[in-house]
């Protein structure tokens, strides 16, 4: 996933979000970022997981108890549709055994060699953040956020002497929480990219022509414009709209076939797409 978001562009939101992620000198952003391959500091960390039950913003942390608001303004760090999400799975958490479920939405981590032990949750009200180590760095083994930093945090929540508070409710554009059952068909399983879709005794939607990799020449005729391009698919479901790397360039006929311009010379990526949510791509060089 991040992968396809970026590496840099996953740093630059940090800092965004008030953040200050520590890399390496003169090392840049690599995907190792996505398993914690980043060093950051235990308030920021909690400054990030503040994001969550404030739906996608954060706000600069205050070291003293009880100041007033100081007009600080809010940054941000995603959006409230994935913010609810992630704090939503987060809530489901299986609690250590002096915690109770559902209550509070948690994550812990373990750094490389046993150094570091973490755990971040929070609720409608207040997050906290816990980190266990010794602070010289050296390892203890068996020191895992799970049994060592997690426990240390659901009491540190009990010690508030308040009850929980819910987290906020779903955003505008959550779609519904439901049983796979009653998920679109292209949604009841997670597929690799590509991989074609068989849903309601309906056969996968394949693109026969153009075929993937192929190389087509297009005529140029002088004063007049180039040969189209035929586009044929087989199964799926109609109605079908086709894109062209990524934009919409008309839809697929009765007869599972239809034409397209050609684009300039060079690479294209075409995209069939039926009713029922399923796809298939292929990417052709044009000569």
């Amino acid at each position: 996933m991040l992968d396809r978001v970026g590496s840099s562009r996953l740093s630059s939101r940090l800092k965004q979000a008030g953040a200050n992620p520590v890399l390496p000198r003169d090392e840049a952003p690599g995907l190792a970022m996505g398993l914690g391959g980043v060093g950051v500091t235990l308030q920021d960390l909690a400054l990030l997981y503040t994001g969550l039950p404030r739906l996608g913003t954060t706000r600069a942390l205050r070291e003293l108890v009880g100041a007033k608001d100081d007009g600080r303004e809010p940054l941000r760090l995603m959006d409230r549709v994935a913010a609810w999400q992630v704090g939503n799975v987060l809530l489901g958490t299986p609690p250590p055994e002096n915690g109770v479920a559902g209550r509070i939405a948690f994550k812990t981590g373990t750094s490389f060699g046993y150094r570091d032990a973490w755990s971040v949750g929070f609720d409608g009200r207040m997050t906290i953040a816990v980190w266990v180590g010794r602070p010289d760095g050296a390892p203890v083994p068996g020191l895992i956020g799970r049994v060592a930093a997690a426990p240390i945090l659901f009491d540190a929540f009990a010690r508030t002497g308040k009850l929980p508070t819910p987290l906020p409710k779903a955003p505008k554009g959550v779609v519904a929480v439901a049983s796979n059952a009653k998920l679109p068909p292209p949604l009841r399983r997670f597929r690799p990219m590509g991989e074609l879709v068989r849903s309601s005794g309906d056969r996968a939607l394949h693109i026969q022509f153009p075929l993937d990799g192929s190389r087509i020449d297009v005529d140029h005729p002088v004063g007049s414009e180039a040969t189209a391009i035929p586009v044929r698919v087989s199964g799926g479901v109609l109605p079908m709209t086709m894109l062209l790397n990524g934009r919409s360039v008309g839809e697929i006929d009765g007869r599972r076939e239809s034409l397209i311009d050609p684009p300039g010379p060079g690479f294209a990526r075409l995209t069939v797409i039926d009713a029922a949510g399923a796809a298939d791509t292929v990417v052709v060089r044009i000569q």
